[in-house]
């Protein structure tokens, strides 16, 4: 009798565990053809950072406590992972002078000449939890939740375009050694992607796709061959091809060419021909990432996203973090026909070049040499 009983309580408990299996995995939303939907609108802005801080080592979560602090807004944020200190949000309507000839000695995100503040920053106003862990980064490998270190090819070639960026000192430091000396504001085509308002800065489009100071909507549009992914930060819109090759690798582009295939529940994206200048800050055109998403229940997609690039890291590294569901809209991010900025920079730049020289500075009117 105790064998018939035995028997009988472990077949319930052998039948029990799929079909608690099945329940759980089929309380998320699904497409007609049975495959997770994905579709919506999330918000993945979080004070989590990219790279979790030196202090920390290998330990992967907060407490509650340290949670709640970081919770409590950017500026203990701020305190907590010794990030320099932004200009405080002002009254947008106060009356203000310009700032000084030089700049202010200001950090924020004009750097130093007078741009907008905090006000305008969106980070989010928590980190994110997986498995009921308050993370203290997005990496998760290597262990020390940082980039892996670099090639010395990439070392090499990251002291190099640091040549080329310092602070704004109000001359033109680039022709201190010679009066025909190239320099970083020579063409407008060499100036960065981001400040020409053709690719958002912070990889915020990817891939992988990270969460920047603001703008931090993405939107997936499922169908069963095609998914869309539309990032609020300057339009952007990564198209993946569902169950298809790769193009040539002759045929390249800053957000690479992605390729989709379901795992089960989780959507798998391999990314590779990416052109000589990814999204992803000191990636390479050999650049190869590899994204998963999951959804984890009607509010919630996990995110996970491993990243290779031989010839500039020396190992893969992995991150993942949470995209909360939003009802906020997209609305368009008209950054480029507006980007009255970028005339004004190549305008500065000739007029500091000019008293360097000891030219009349008046009279400007070709932005370009």
């Amino acid at each position: 009798m105790q064998r018939v009983v035995a028997r009988f309580v472990f077949l319930v408990l052998v039948i029990a565990a799929p079909m608690t299996a099945l329940a759980q995995s089929s309380s998320i939303p699904r497409t007609p053809s049975g495959r997770p939907d994905l579709s919506g609108t999330y918000d993945v802005a979080t004070l989590t950072p990219l790279q979790r801080p030196t202090e920390l080592g290998d330990r992967m979560s907060l407490t509650e406590e340290e949670a709640a602090e970081l919770s409590a807004g950017a500026d203990s944020y701020q305190r907590a992972f010794n990030i320099p200190d932004e200009r405080n949000a002002e009254d947008a309507s106060a009356p203000r002078e310009a700032p000084p000839v030089g700049g202010d000695g200001s950090t924020g995100a004009a750097g130093n000449v007078g741009g907008y503040n905090t006000f305008w920053m969106d980070r989010g106003s928590t980190g994110f939890q997986i498995d009921g862990e308050w993370r203290t980064s997005i990496i998760i490998d290597p262990p020390n939740g940082r980039q892996p270190p670099r090639t010395a090819e990439a070392q090499a070639a990251l002291a190099g375009l640091a040549a080329f960026f310092r602070p704004n000192t109000g001359t033109a430091w680039w022709l201190e050694d010679s009066l025909n000396a190239p320099g970083p504001y020579d063409d407008m085509e060499t100036r960065p992607a981001a400040e020409r308002c053709l690719l958002g800065f912070g990889s915020t489009a990817g891939p992988p796709m990270l969460p920047v100071l603001y703008n931090n909507l993405k939107r997936i549009v499922q169908t069963e061959d095609t998914i869309l992914i539309q990032v609020e930060m300057v339009h952007e819109a990564r198209i993946v091809r569902m169950n298809d090759e790769h193009a040539p690798p002759e045929i390249s582009s800053w957000l690479g060419d992605s390729v989709g295939r379901w795992e089960g529940d989780t959507l798998v994206v391999d990314t590779t021909n990416f052109s000589d200048s990814p999204a992803l800050s000191g990636a390479s055109r050999n650049l190869h990432v590899v994204e998963r998403f999951t959804r984890l229940d009607n509010d919630t997609l996990l995110y996970n996203f491993t990243v290779n690039d031989p010839t500039v890291w020396t190992a893969p590294w992995t991150g993942e973090y949470i995209w909360p569901a939003s009802d906020t809209k997209v609305y368009e991010y008209a950054c480029h026909e507006a980007n009255y900025a970028l005339e004004g920079i190549m305008k500065g730049a000739r007029l500091l070049e000019a008293e360097a020289r000891g030219e009349e500075t008046g009279g400007v009117v070709n932005p370009t040499r």
